[in-house]
């Protein structure tokens, strides 16, 4: 990991998805590792309708370009970035659940982190991928403290949030709102001048969403605190 050994790991579907939806966590928590799941670009180059559309002329290039964008935005909100040999699923190479959760799995063992924030896996299939994988780990690793953090720009989806709630009950896992960990460090106005440097870094894939179609990155971000519900885990022990 790092020879800082950070104690809180975010698990993020895409290069910008950590950045947008707890950006002001990580500037209040330097040295949090941000693992990127679907990092990798495809064995051969593609045109993709969202990579035209951030200005780019293909696959390759698009990898590459928000591998740097991400550096960036790390490195101002000084986090650690560890990348996941996984590929977007436009480029129509998706991991299985459990491929991506024994994969995680090992990532979070690897680690020094004790605290874990994974999406909710709102709307977009990564997304849902990432909280499915995650939702099959948590139960094994419950002695950590996992939170879930509301994916931005989806959660605006009414009803979204309430059908992931209703889905993590019915997997046994109790969500309540809460907050990660005390934003004691730094005044809330410098937490958010990093959030929007960090999120400006972003560039291509702000010019896709267009001038107003990521205002919700700067919205309140909102957590959950998971846990593994009493009648799940005494069952474990029957």
């Amino acid at each position: 990991m790092s020879e800082t050994s950070p104690r809180l790991l975010v698990v993020s579907p895409h290069f910008d998805d950590a950045v947008f939806g707890c950006g002001t966590l990580l500037a209040a928590h330097p040295d949090a590792a941000v693992c990127t799941v679907f990092a990798a670009p495809p064995e051969r180059d593609m045109h993709t309708e969202w990579d035209t559309k951030a200005g780019f002329t293909g696959a390759h290039a698009a990898v590459h370009a928000r591998t740097i964008e991400d550096d960036h935005a790390l490195s101002i909100l000084d986090a650690i970035p560890l990348r996941m040999p996984f590929r977007d699923g436009q480029y129509l190479d998706s991991p299985s659940i459990d491929t991506l959760a024994t994969a995680l799995e090992e990532v979070i063992y690897g680690s020094t982190a004790n605290t874990l924030l994974m999406p909710l896996g709102l709307f977009h299939a990564d997304h849902i991928l990432v909280y499915r994988a995650c939702c099959e780990i948590l139960p094994r690793l419950a002695h950590l403290s996992w939170f879930a953090y509301e994916d931005a720009l989806y959660r605006r989806t009414p009803g979204i949030v309430q059908e992931r709630l209703v889905d993590l009950t019915r997997r046994r896992i109790v969500a309540t709102p809460a907050q990660p960990a005390e934003l004691h460090t730094l005044d809330p106005e410098r937490r958010a001048l990093l959030k929007r440097e960090a999120v400006d870094a972003y560039a291509s894939q702000l010019h896709a969403f267009g001038p107003d179609g990521y205002d919700d990155v700067f919205a309140a971000e909102r957590y959950w605190q998971l846990t593994v519900s009493r009648s799940a885990a005494r069952r474990k022990t029957v």
